[in-house]
Formats: C-alpha cells, sequence, structure tokens
C-alpha cells in the first residue's frame, strides 16, 4: 500500500484543475484516471474547434446555468472567462473571440494545450497513475483496478471528479454513481444535456433528408424563448448546436406532460404578410416545388420539412401554408440515448456539499465537474463551469489540508 496525499480521482480537466490548484497550494497530488491517457473527452470535445468559454457579460454569462447559479456563481467568479483566457496564456496558448463570442485557442485544437498542462503540472510534481479504475473504500483504503491487479492507496484528502453519465468510451460511464450510493449519499437521475432527439419520420424523407443540415431558422418550444442557427435531420431525428441549446426545455416537457413538439421559423428574415402575398401570387403551371422555390426561396430540406409535416390541405392554402412556414410544428418523441448526449445533468446535488464540495457525509472527500448535478448549453459554458469547480475544489482541498484533519 502506498500513501499518496493528496488524490484526485478523474484527469478531465475539472481534475487536472484541482491538481495544479493543489500544486499551488504546495500539495502535489497523485492523479489517477481508468483511461490511458489524460483528458480524453476534453480532446475528443476539441477534435472540431476547441471552444474554451463564452465572452459576453458575466452576467449574461451566469444566467446559462439556470436553476444551479446559485451555487456555480462564486467558483465561476474566482475563475472567470478572463481568468481561463489568462490561464491557457500562461501554458502558452494565446486565444480569440469569434464572431459568435466564443473563445478558442489559436490554432483550434485541444492537444497543444493539453500537452502544456501535463508538463507543467509534472513539473509541479503532480504525478499521475493512468489504467486505474476506481472501485471504492475498503475501510480508509481506495482501492484501484489495474492491469496488474488491485492496488490499494490512502490520501489525506481525496477529489472525485469523475465526470457525468455520457461518452463512456471515453470514461465517463457514471459507474461511481452506485458506489457514493452505497455510502449514503444522495444522488439525483442522470438525464441527457445538449443531446439529440428522436422524431417519426416518415421512410421516404429519412432516405431524402438523413444528413443533411438545417440552416439559418428560428426554434422555439415550451417555456423558452425562439433561437437562431442550424441543425441536422438524421436518421432517428434530429441533433446539431440549435436543438443543444432548447434540449433541456424539451427534455423537460417531455418529462412533464408526456409530449413536446420543436416549432420552427423556416425564414427567420421573411415577414409573415410579406410571405401570404407571395405564396398567394398565382402559381399557373407551376408545380408546389417551383412555386416555393420562386416566392419564398424555398428548396431542399426545408421544402423537405413541409411536404413531411404538412397535410395536403394546407400545402394547398397558401395562407395557411406560409402560417406554418414561419411556425413549423415538429413533434419529439424521445431524446437520444444518455450516452451520446454532450453532457449529463444529474449526480451528485449541491445539497450533498459544503461550500468547499466537500461531501459532508464523507469528510475529506470533494467532487467537481460533470459529476455535481448541473447543466449548461454547449458554448463554453460546460468547460468553464469544469475548471471552476475543479479550481474550488482545490481549494477546498488545501483548505483541509492546512488544518491537519486530513484523515478520514
Amino acid at each position: 500500500m502506498q500513501n499518496p496525499s493528496p488524490i484526485v480521482i478523474g484527469c478531465g480537466p475539472a481534475g487536472l484543475m484541482a491538481a495544479e490548484t493543489l500544486a499551488r497550494a504546495g500539495y502535489a497530488a497523485h492523479c489517477f484516471d481508468a483511461m490511458p491517457s489524460v483528458g480524453r473527452k476534453f480532446l475528443m470535445a476539441g477534435k472540431s474547434g476547441l471552444n474554451l468559454s463564452h465572452a459576453e457579460t458575466l452576467e449574461n454569462f451566469l444566467q446559462r446555468y439556470g436553476d444551479a447559479r446559485p451555487r456555480l456563481e462564486a467558483c465561476i467568479r474566482a475563475f472567470s472567462p478572463d481568468d481561463l483566457r489568462a490561464w491557457a496564456a500562461g501554458l502558452g496558448i494565446a486565444t480569440f473571440v469569434g464572431s459568435s463570442g466564443r473563445i478558442f485557442p489559436e490554432g483550434m485544437k485541444a492537444a497543444p494545450l493539453l500537452r502544456a498542462w501535463r508538463a507543467r503540472l509534472r513539473q509541479q510534481g503532480v504525478q499521475f497513475h493512468m489504467r486505474h479504475r476506481w472501485q471504492g473504500w475498503q475501510g480508509e483504503q481506495l482501492v484501484f483496478d489495474t492491469p496488474e491487479g488491485e492496488r490499494r492507496f490512502r490520501g489525506n484528502a481525496v477529489l472525485l471528479a469523475l465526470g457525468g453519465a455520457s461518452w463512456s468510451k471515453l470514461g465517463s460511464d457514471g459507474a461511481w454513481a452506485q458506489t457514493l450510493a452505497e455510502k449514503k449519499i444522495p444522488l439525483a437521475p442522470f438525464r441527457p444535456a445538449n443531446c439529440g432527439f428522436d422524431v417519426a419520420w416518415s421512410e421516404h424523407f429519412r432516405e431524402r433528408c438523413a444528413g443533411l443540415p438545417v440552416k439559418n431558422v428560428s426554434a422555439a418550444c415550451p417555456n423558452f424563448p425562439p433561437r437562431r442557427g442550424d441543425f441536422v435531420i438524421t436518421l432517428h431525428g434530429v441533433e446539431g448546436s440549435l436543438i443543444y441549446a432548447l434540449s433541456a426545455p424539451l427534455r423537460d416537457a417531455l418529462e412533464r406532460d408526456g409530449n413536446a413538439a420543436l416549432t420552427l421559423d423556416l425564414l427567420p428574415d421573411v415577414a409573415s404578410e410579406r410571405l401570404i402575398a407571395e405564396l398567394g401570387r398565382p402559381r399557373g403551371r407551376d408545380s408546389l416545388a417551383n412555386h416555393l422555390r420562386r416566392r419564398a426561396g424555398l428548396t431542399g430540406v426545408k421544402a423537405q420539412l413541409l411536404y413531411e409535416c404538412l397535410p395536403p390541405e394546407t400545402l394547398r392554402d397558401a395562407a395557411r401554408l406560409a402560417t406554418r412556414v414561419k411556425r413549423l410544428q415538429i413533434p419529439i418523441q424521445r431524446p437520444r440515448p444518455l450516452d451520446e448526449a454532450i453532457s449529463t445533468a444529474g449526480g451528485v446535488p449541491f445539497t450533498a456539499l459544503n461550500e468547499s464540495l466537500m461531501l459532508t457525509r464523507l469528510p475529506g472527500v470533494f467532487c467537481a465537474g460533470e459529476m455535481l448535478d448541473w447543466e449548461a448549453p454547449t458554448g463554453g459554458y460546460l468547460l468553464t463551469a469544469c475548471l471552476a469547480t475543479g479550481k474550488a475544489a482545490g481549494m477546498g482541498m488545501a483548505g483541509w489540508l492546512r488544518q491537519g484533519t486530513g484523515d478520514r
């Protein structure tokens, strides 16, 4: 048995930030992860361009966390988007603000930042133990399954930064929930966040449109204001950035009411009155497809959505058709499976933690990152909160160690 102190379990952004915070406080952590290398989900999320944070005002930024804002606000104010940019600059990674307000590293890739971060952590004395899958406790000892067999460790302070319950192939499988439940830690059930949804497309529509993007539309759903953006038609339904932005209210409506609909404005830049006038012009010998193209600029997948969702009598009535172009309802069946979601809600509720993110039932054991019960849209909010809670937990652990009461 070895006795590293402190211990960080989970080498994603939250765990690595906690380890760095501890190192700056004079405590070199031992970091454990079930995967062969650190930051696997972080690297995957950055494959198409690593979105670090968002440059909107801090007040607007904090509103993105909904009901979790009261507990996350202090963490994020202590590690704000501006602080994140300064931190990245300290790693030699310059950042820029894109036209959408999102913050990216120059080069757009996650790998250079992660390499520089891990190198600095090693210089600070942090030690990494990969392919160590945490199995829980045996008495006061932490038990890990490794390629060499079972190993046990004991730390004076322990951080659990084990992620949510999506993308299990990258390590976030939510298996830790059973272990904490056995310790009588209350848990909120996992729910998909930033996810796609199933829609009962016809086989004809699926064959013609699966994989096609639907661009420059406005979408709304119950109890949520309209959003502009793009999404993608899939074999199963809909997904993409615009759908992810609406996923929480759509999911909540399905749970509450048993049904929900995505309401689309296919031509958000065209006034209803103008559209009614244009579609009301005589068609002559034009087919409906040509009429939609010539009078409204509706072609491709947008026109196909109208054929898919509207009955023939509505398609033949110019006024009703124009109304539906501006308010096309797509019934949603269910969220896509949990493991496909970009992130998850649920996990350890803040009521189970003190202000330092320590479990009140397990003194000396802290939690951070996506395993906490919060959610936020994509756009840098997820990563920022993971880093911010990692820093807060690291500070809490350092304070615990300074008290000299580290043994559970």
